[in-house]
């Protein structure tokens, strides 16, 4: 078969279509030398930064390490550091143990499948008889050996009844949590302050 050439009619149609186009660069592109190329930035993640080591003396002890190995803080840390929501000077004197809880219950010993309907059923007992201030004794929990390689935190019902204090329907009557003062338990209790009955 046999290469057909372009025909006068091709080629005057042709030079119709280039005579309207424009030409998109006017130079070829020719890459920079190398001497006027800047490397492009790293992220400010990428960039390596000098060590910072602090001062020290040969023979001197070295400082504890400041960060801990705890991913969270402790329970008590946690309910430390929930806001105040009633009134601060009574929470003042609650914290130092002036005030005396209206009754208590003591969870000491049983599973969280007792400890929870438990719980619930005294602190809207106590609400309803419109009393402020409960003590909920959860105890500190039992040290045992534990060889495993993920931690367990002591004390199951201590890390849990905050928990369920902010759950419904406790949630609803609670007004405050604190640990207890040494007097009446210690970190092995918490003060329940309730709101007002309606």
């Amino acid at each position: 078969m046999k290469k057909r050439g372009l025909t006068t009619e091709d080629k005057e149609l042709w030079r119709r279509v280039s005579d309207t186009t424009e030409r998109l660069q006017t130079a070829p592109l020719r890459p920079e030398p190398e001497a006027k190329r800047k490397p492009m930035p790293l992220p400010d993640a990428m960039q390596a930064k000098p060590a910072r080591i602090d001062p020290f003396e040969i023979g001197a002890k070295s400082k504890k390490p400041s960060h801990s190995h705890q991913l969270m803080p402790s329970i008590s840390e946690r309910v430390a550091a929930q806001p105040v929501q009633m009134d601060k000077k009574a929470f003042g004197k609650m914290k130092r143990g002036k005030l005396v809880p209206e009754s208590k219950i003591d969870l000491h010993g049983m599973t969280l499948d007792q400890a929870h309907p438990a719980l619930v059923g005294f602190i809207m007992r106590a609400y309803a008889d419109g009393q402020r201030l409960v003590l909920v004794i959860t105890g500190k929990g039992k040290s045992r050996d534990d060889f495993g390689p993920i931690p367990v935190r002591r004390g199951v019902l201590k890390h849990q009844v905050p928990q369920w204090l902010t759950m419904a329907p406790l949630g609803q009557v609670v007004m405050q949590v604190t640990e207890a003062h040494l007097k009446h338990g210690g970190s092995g209790a918490y003060y329940i302050y309730l709101r007002r009955g309606r």
